[in-house]
C-alpha cells in the first residue's frame, strides 16, 4: 500500500507545521491549507486518505468542508480540530459526519491515536450479512426497515461519533452494536458490552473506572475499569438510562476528555474506546423528569439509531423463526430442525410481540420442546391470548354489538403499548398518541388497573 496522504487545513501556520511534522513521523504525508478555499482546490487535485480541519477558518467554516467531503468525497474520514472545551462545535461537527475531533492546544498523543484509527479504514470495505455467512454477527430481515438499518450501520461503522441505539427490549439493541463495531476501525480491539442496570449503585464507579488498592473497603488491589478494558475497541453502555445521576457527570467528563480517573487515583487515564449507549426508554423524558442529565444526553446522543419492533417489520417473521429453529435444533445435537405449518407462520405473522425477537426464540424453544410431530402447529406455539394478532375489520364478530367491539379493540391495544414500555404509562401514552391525562381516563374507563 503506497504511503498515505493526508490534507490538513487550519489557519495557524505554526500548528500546520507541528501536524505535518507529527505525520511525517508517523510514515503520513500532509498536504496543507490555510483557507477552505486552498483546501478545495487540493481535493480536486489529490487522492487523501484523511483530512484534519479547523472549525473557524479564513473565509468559512470547517463544517462547510466535512458536509462537502461527505458528499463528494464518503471515503475520506475528516476529523475536526475545535477550541478547548468547545464540545458544542465538537458535536456539530460529528453530526455533520467528521469521523471524530481533537482539542485545541492538540494532544499529541490523542492526535496520533485518531488518525491510527481513521487510517485502518483505508481501503476497508463492509462486508453485508450475506458475504459474512454465519460466522459473524447477523441481522436479519429483508423488509425495508433492517434493510434501512443495515445502511445506516455501514455508515456509523465509519466514523466515531458515539451512537445511541433506541428501540423495545428485545429489538437486537447490543446485536447493531457489535455489527458497527465489527464494521469499525476498533474492530480488531473488544467490544465490551456493560448492563448498567445491573450493577449495583455503590460500586458504578468502580466497575467503569476502575479503582486503586485501599481506595475503599474491599479494594483489596488495584483494578481496571470497564473503559480500560475496551482500550482500542468499543464500550457498550447498555441501560444507560440507569446510571446514578452522580456517575453520570464522571461519564460525561470521561467521554469529553477520553480519559478517566480510577477511584483512589491521583491521576487520569487516557482511554481510546468508542461509545455505543442505548436503552429502551424515551431519554427525553428522562431528562425532562430530572433523572437523566441533559448535557450528557446531548453528548452521546450525536447519532441515533431506532431499532424498529417486530410488529413493524413481519415479512421479517417467517425468516427469523426459520433460522431460530435451526439454531435451536443444532444446540439440541442430534434432533433434525422443525418447521412451522402455514397456519403456525400465520400465526406468528399476526401476534403483536411485545418482548420481540427475544420473545419469539422464547416462543419457538418452547414449541420445540413441546412438539411431538415433525411440524409446529398453532397450539404448539401456546401464543398469549391477552397478545393476541391485532385486529383486522375482517376480524370483528358480527354477532357482538359495534360498540363492544370497537372497547375491546382498544383494550388491547392499550394493553399491547402497557407491555411493550413495561407498563411506563407515560411512555405507553406516548406510544398510542395520546396524552397522559388521555390514558389514565381510559384506563379507568376500561377497568384495567
Amino acid at each position: 500500500m503506497n504511503k498515505a496522504q493526508a490534507l490538513v487545513v487550519d489557519d495557524e501556520a505554526d500548528l500546520l507545521e507541528l501536524l505535518k511534522i507529527t505525520l511525517a513521523r508517523m510514515d503520513v504525508q500532509a498536504v496543507t491549507a490555510l483557507t477552505l478555499a486552498e483546501a478545495r482546490r487540493h481535493l480536486e487535485r489529490g487522492q487523501f486518505d484523511l483530512c484534519l480541519t479547523d472549525m473557524n477558518l479564513p473565509d468559512g467554516s470547517g463544517i462547510d468542508l466535512i458536509r462537502q467531503i461527505g458528499e463528494q468525497y464518503p471515503q475520506i474520514p475528516v476529523a475536526m480540530i475545535t477550541a478547548h472545551g468547545s464540545m458544542e462545535s465538537a458535536v456539530a461537527a460529528m453530526k455533520a459526519g467528521a469521523f471524530d475531533f481533537v482539542s485545541k492546544p492538540v494532544d499529541l498523543q490523542l492526535l496520533r491515536r485518531l488518525v491510527g484509527s481513521a487510517l485502518k479504514l483505508r481501503g476497508h470495505v463492509s462486508a453485508s450479512d450475506d458475504e459474512r455467512g454465519d460466522t459473524g454477527p447477523q441481522l436479519l430481515g429483508e423488509s425495508a426497515a433492517m434493510e434501512r438499518i443495515r445502511q445506516l450501520i455501514v455508515k456509523l461503522a465509519r466514523n466515531q461519533a458515539p451512537v445511541f441505539i433506541t428501540g423495545e427490549s428485545g429489538t437486537g439493541k447490543e446485536l447493531a452494536a457489535r455489527l458497527i463495531h465489527a464494521q469499525g476501525p476498533h474492530r480488531e480491539g473488544r467490544f465490551v458490552a456493560v448492563n448498567c442496570g445491573a450493577i449495583p449503585q455503590d460500586l458504578v464507579e468502580s466497575e467503569l473506572f476502575g479503582h486503586k488498592k485501599g481506595s475503599f473497603t474491599g479494594a483489596i488491589s488495584d483494578k481496571e475499569g470497564l473503559f480500560q478494558t475496551a482500550e482500542g475497541g468499543t464500550l457498550f453502555l447498555d441501560e444507560v438510562a440507569d446510571l446514578p445521576l452522580a456517575t453520570q457527570v464522571k461519564l460525561l467528563r470521561a467521554i469529553q476528555e477520553k480519559s478517566v480517573r480510577p477511584v483512589g487515583a491521583q491521576r487520569e487515564v487516557a482511554v481510546d474506546a468508542r461509545i455505543i449507549s442505548a436503552s429502551h426508554r424515551d431519554l427525553t423524558e428522562e431528562v425532562e423528569r430530572g433523572r437523566f442529565r441533559q448535557d450528557l444526553f446531548y453528548r452521546i446522543n450525536v447519532i441515533e439509531l431506532r431499532m424498529p419492533a417486530l410488529r413493524e417489520r413481519p415479512r421479517d417473521i417467517p425468516l427469523l423463526a426459520d433460522r431460530l429453529l435451526q439454531r435451536l435444533a443444532s444446540r439440541q445435537g442430534d434432533r433434525p430442525a422443525l418447521t412451522l405449518s402455514a397456519e403456525a407462520i400465520e400465526a406468528l405473522t399476526r401476534y403483536a410481540f411485545p418482548g420481540n425477537v427475544r420473545e419469539l426464540e422464547n416462543i419457538l424453544e418452547r414449541a420445540l420442546a413441546l412438539c411431538e410431530g415433525e411440524r409446529i402447529d398453532v397450539a404448539d406455539l401456546y401464543l398469549p391470548r391477552t397478545e393476541a394478532p391485532a385486529v383486522s375489520t375482517d376480524a370483528v364478530d358480527e354477532t357482538v354489538p359495534l360498540e363492544e367491539s370497537l372497547r375491546e379493540i382498544e383494550k388491547r391495544e392499550i394493553l399491547n403499548a402497557l407491555d411493550a414500555t413495561h407498563w411506563d404509562q407515560a411512555a405507553a401514552s406516548k406510544r398510542l398518541k395520546m396524552t397522559p391525562k388521555s390514558l389514565r381516563y381510559r384506563l379507568a374507563r376500561l377497568g384495567i388497573e
